[in-house]
C-alpha cells in the first residue's frame, strides 16, 4: 500500500513534465495571487508595527496648583508613578520649569528677576500604554479622572489621538479589512481551480484511457493531486520570491524626512502561513476539479 502511494506520488511529480506550457500557466497564476496577497499584508503588517510603538500611549500633561504644598505634590508624583502601566514619568519644579523655558527663549530667557517670585507651578508629562485587554472607549477617560482627583492637581491636558487611533484600525480591521481579505482569498480559490482544471483538461484523454482500462478513482485522482500541491508549493514560492524582489525596491521609498518610515518584510511565520494557504487553496482546487 505505501509502496502504491509513493509511486503514485513520484507519478504525479513526473507528469509536471507534460503539457508545460499549461503547466506554466498554472505557476504564473498562483505566483501572482501570491504575490498580491503578501503585498497586502506587508501593509497591513507594517501599520500594526507603527501602532504597536505607540499603540495607545497616551501622555498627560499635569499641572498641580501654584501655591501647592511641596510634600503634597511629591505624595502626588508617588502615587502616579504607582499607576499601572506607567512607560514615562518627567516632573518639573517651578525653578526647572523656568530654567526649561529660559533655555528654549535663548539670550532673550532671562528671567532671574523671578527666582524669588515664580509664578510656574509644580508640573509633569506622564506617559501610559494602554494594554491590549483594556483597548476600549474610556480608558483614558478613567485614567484621566484618577489623576485630577490627586489633592493637588490643578488642571490635566492630554491627546488621546492614538490610542483613538488604534481603536479606530481595530473597528476598521474587523469591519472592512478583514472581510476584503476573505473575499481576496475567494477570488485567488476560483483563479487557481479555473487555472488548475484548464490544465488538467489537457490531460482528458489520460484520464479516459485509465477510466476504460479499470483504474480506479484513487489511482487516477492521487497523480493529479500531487501536481496540485506542487504546484501551489512551488508557486507561492515564486511568489514569496518576487514579493521579497519587490520589497527591496520598496522598502525604503518613505525612508526621508519627515516620514522616516522603513517598509518591514513579513515575518517567517507570515511567509509560512502565507504559503501554506496557497498550497492548500491549490490542493483544494485541484480536489474539486478531478471530480
Amino acid at each position: 500500500m505505501i509502496a502504491q502511494f509513493l509511486r503514485l506520488t513520484r507519478r504525479g511529480i513526473a507528469d509536471l513534465r507534460l503539457h508545460p506550457f499549461a503547466q506554466l500557466l498554472t505557476l504564473v497564476a498562483v505566483a501572482m495571487v501570491t504575490l498580491l496577497t503578501g503585498l497586502i499584508l506587508i501593509g497591513l503588517h507594517n501599520v500594526n508595527l507603527e501602532l504597536l510603538k505607540s499603540r495607545g500611549q497616551v501622555d498627560f500633561q499635569i499641572y498641580w496648583q501654584t501655591r501647592a504644598d511641596v510634600q503634597t505634590v511629591l505624595d502626588d508624583w508617588t502615587s502616579i508613578k504607582s499607576m499601572d502601566h506607567l512607560t514615562k514619568f518627567k516632573t518639573f519644579t517651578p525653578q526647572t520649569a523656568l530654567n526649561e523655558l529660559a533655555s528654549t527663549l535663548g539670550e532673550t530667557g532671562d528671567f532671574s528677576w523671578l527666582a524669588d517670585n515664580n509664578p510656574l507651578p509644580y508640573t509633569a508629562l506622564a506617559s501610559f500604554a494602554v494594554p491590549p485587554q483594556a483597548q476600549h472607549s474610556g480608558w483614558a477617560d478613567q485614567l484621566l479622572t484618577a489623576i485630577n482627583e490627586l489633592p493637588a492637581v490643578d488642571a490635566v491636558k492630554y491627546t488621546p489621538f492614538q490610542a483613538d487611533l488604534a481603536q479606530s484600525w481595530h473597528t476598521m480591521a474587523q469591519a472592512v479589512i478583514w472581510p476584503v481579505i476573505a473575499f481576496l482569498g475567494l477570488i485567488i480559490s476560483l483563479v487557481v481551480h479555473n487555472t488548475i482544471k484548464l490544465s488538467l483538461l489537457t490531460r482528458m484523454d489520460e484520464v479516459e484511457i485509465l477510466s476504460l482500462v479499470g483504474a480506479k478513482p484513487a489511482y487516477i485522482r492521487w497523480p493529479l493531486l500531487t501536481g496540485g500541491c506542487i504546484q501551489g508549493l512551488i508557486g507561492s514560492g515564486l511568489g514569496i520570491l518576487l514579493l521579497a524582489i519587490v520589497h527591496s525596491f520598496i522598502a525604503d521609498a518613505l525612508n526621508f524626512p519627515p516620514f522616516l518610515f522603513e517598509i518591514s518584510f513579513l515575518p517567517a511565520q507570515q511567509l509560512l502561513t502565507l504559503a501554506a494557504a496557497v498550497t492548500l487553496v491549490s490542493i483544494s482546487s485541484s480536489w474539486v476539479a478531478v471530480k
